[in-house]
């Protein structure tokens, strides 16, 4: 379904209807399909593992805790939330927040790779490690792949650390400064806007 989608509306339309796990569709507020630009291709895009309490209540990506800190070391980095695709791996929260399992994550694929097809994003910040193995392969180490841009599919993959994990760490946690350091990175890396 996914791949005949032409356009973001339909994408985002078809995956609304979404039933393909039926754990996820009974217990979900909303299939919560991303956040693009309002006119034109995102500069970037960051994806993340799932949606959490807040954002399956809102319909929207990193609207709660972890938004607000993702929202503040972007703007720290010089990067501006508006210009990227905000996006998850699994559209739908998993019941109490679990991590996604693989057989939804695999049903699931199909509307990102979709989205990064439609959206084409030159540089992809991938948020944790459920998103870093999505680009770089199940077998992925988080601390191993941070720091430096992967190729693929054409584009710069960023593996960094989840806004939750900062959290979690506390302020003066090494992911939070990991996060910050590789957005700093991701916005050195970009070309200027209108280059």
């Amino acid at each position: 379904m996914a791949a005949a989608a032409p356009d973001w509306e339909t994408l985002a339309a078809t995956a609304r209807a979404c039933v393909a796990c039926p754990e996820l569709a009974a217990t979900r507020q909303h299939v919560v399909v991303g956040d693009v630009p309002a006119t034109g291709r995102p500069r970037f895009a960051l994806v993340g593992e799932a949606p959490g309490a807040q954002e399956d209540e809102t319909g929207r990506p990193f609207v709660g805790k972890s938004g607000a800190l993702l929202d503040l070391l972007l703007a720290e980095a010089g990067l501006d939330r508006s210009q990227a695709a905000v996006l998850n791996v699994v559209k739908c929260r998993p019941p109490g927040n679990r991590t996604p399992k693989s057989p939804e994550v695999a049903r699931c694929s199909g509307w990102l790779r979709r989205q990064l097809e439609l959206l084409d994003p030159p540089v992809v910040v991938a948020l944790g490690l459920s998103a870093a193995k999505w680009f770089l392969g199940p077998r992925t180490v988080l601390a191993a792949v941070r720091g430096a841009p992967h190729q693929v599919d054409g584009r710069a993959v960023w593996a960094t650390y989840h806004p939750s994990a900062a959290i979690r760490f506390g302020p003066n946690g090494a992911p939070r400064a990991g996060l910050a350091a590789d957005l700093a990175a991701v916005a050195a890396s970009l070309p200027e806007v209108g280059a």
